[in-house]
């Protein structure tokens, strides 16, 4: 199958665009690991950057796919493929767009704000403009069970930042005797070295973490724009062999069928018999494919949806406790929907090396703008060393767990309200400066809206344009 020139070349500005937007996020987001060690004379801001970007480069690849998969679930990808490929890069070039506008507008004005919040509202903008086109129902165009999960994880992030700062600041309070760690730098006086320890390891694991979250992002981005232009080459991995997975397909049949469809509701009966027809019709495409290549590139999106069809509603069904099965065949269910998602959930190792690089690289520049917010500007006195490490020590936390469970988090507002907890925590809540604060919560709560009307506006402008 041929790429004729003008795809490849939509398809190589829609990636660099994705490249783009996670450079920015790479100078925007710095701050959040880089403020701490710079303010409190621990690194030079030279070395701060460079030692961050390493740690972010390095996360990308040690994050998984799960934060990736999640993105590229939010918007559903067959609204690409429905469409021409002139409309999908309108969509694509759209959303991207406005995150970049927004990611570069707050920046420029030293606003915390979030990349995260940035790329959820100009998917989900997209995705309702979509849905406004002619012969569209309204809100299809946007994957809602996935958004309810995200917009929980971007709002409760902060809230925990703030409170378990507050809680390590005040442990750190009781329980430390040595009461250097609580005092702020004299001029360019360096903190003792085990300070200095603990903060380049709270830096260190902020900027990795964030590496192994916030590239993760970008990394479905271009998932998205890959099978969303090219779905023929990129809807499934093409280094799995599908006949390996007939087994978890037999099996998970096997199981279903110990269920008798007359003792679910009226839809759960419904999904329970397209469940078993798309695992029939899987089966016999599974058991002639060595390689992905053995399908034809005109039934490799089909066979995407149909093998997602099926994960997902198996996993929901589970969750929703609609299958009358006992716990192990339950849990083994589970483990066939993980198994097979491994077809459709992956990202090519190029992917990884110029997300990694993009992100790597934004954060060795651009970063005095924010930092200066961080450091000076959300408490009147200067950040401590204590304030530092804590903010930092929660921030690292709360990004790594949210990796592992696969969600998306504000690196940005969990460091600045862990900063903001922590400065509350030591000296009360008269030692925030009220109009900063103001900012960022502005920013917390216009990001989403403001880029959501961005992002759909811009779609229904290049749509037009096309």
């Amino acid at each position: 199958m041929e790429i004729s020139t003008s795809i490849l070349v939509l398809l190589i500005v829609c990636v660099l665009f994705a490249c783009l937007f996670e450079f920015i996020n790479g100078f925007h987001d710095t701050a959040n690991a880089v403020a701490t060690v710079i303010y409190t004379n621990t690194l030079k801001p030279q070395y701060a950057v460079v030692w961050s970007g390493i740690w972010n480069f390095l996360g990308v690849f040690a994050g998984g796919i799960a934060v990736a998969m999640g993105i590229v679930d939010l918007l559903p990808v067959e609204m690409l493929i429905e469409q021409s490929t002139a409309s999908s890069v309108a969509m694509v070039l759209a959303l991207i767009s406005g995150a970049i506008i927004w990611n570069f507008g707050t920046w420029y004005f030293g606003i915390p704000a979030s990349s995260s919040h940035t790329m959820i509202g100009s998917i989900l903008g997209v995705g309702l403009a979509f849905s406004l086109t002619p012969g569209q129902e309204f809100g299809s165009g946007v994957n809602w069970s996935k958004a309810t999960d995200i917009g929980s994880s971007l709002l409760v992030s902060p809230l925990f930042g703030f409170g378990m700062a507050m809680i390590l600041m005040f442990s750190l309070s009781q329980f430390v005797n040595n009461k250097i760690i609580f005092q702020s730098p004299k001029g360019k006086e360096k903190p003792p070295m085990w300070i200095r320890a603990i903060l380049m390891l709270t830096c260190t694991l902020v900027s990795f973490f964030h590496g192994s979250n916030d590239g993760q992002k970008g990394v479905g981005l271009v998932m998205l724009i890959l099978i969303g232009i090219l779905p023929a080459y990129y809807a499934l991995d093409a280094n799995v062999k599908p006949g390996d997975y007939v087994g978890n397909l037999n099996s998970t049949k096997e199981i279903l069928l110990k269920v008798n469809p007359d003792d679910l509701a009226a839809g759960d009966r419904k999904t329970y018999g397209k469940l078993m027809d798309n695992i029939s019709k899987l089966e016999v495409q599974m058991v002639g494919a060595n390689t992905v290549a053995d399908i034809p590139h005109g039934e490799r999106f089909a066979f995407r949806s149909e093998l997602l069809f099926i994960t997902r509603k198996l996993e929901k069904m589970i969750k929703n406790e609609v299958l009358p099965l006992p716990v192990e065949d339950l849990k083994e269910l589970k483990n066939h929907s993980k198994k097979l998602r491994s077809m459709t959930d992956y990202a090519p190792t190029w992917v990884l090396v110029i997300i990694a690089l993009s992100l790597g690289i934004g954060t060795m520049v651009g970063w005095k703008r924010i930092v200066v917010t961080i450091g000076e500007k959300i408490g009147k006195a200067h950040m401590s060393y204590a304030q530092g490490a804590s903010a930092e020590m929660i921030a690292a936390s709360t990004i790594g767990l949210s990796t592992y469970f696969g969600l998306p988090v504000s690196t940005t507002h969990v460091l600045s309200s862990g900063v903001a907890g922590a400065m509350v925590a030591q000296d009360g809540i008269k030692n925030l400066q009220p109009k900063t604060v103001r900012t960022i919560l502005m920013a917390w709560i216009l990001t989403l809206p403001v880029t959501m009307i961005l992002s759909g506006s811009l779609f229904l402008l290049f749509r037009m344009a096309i």
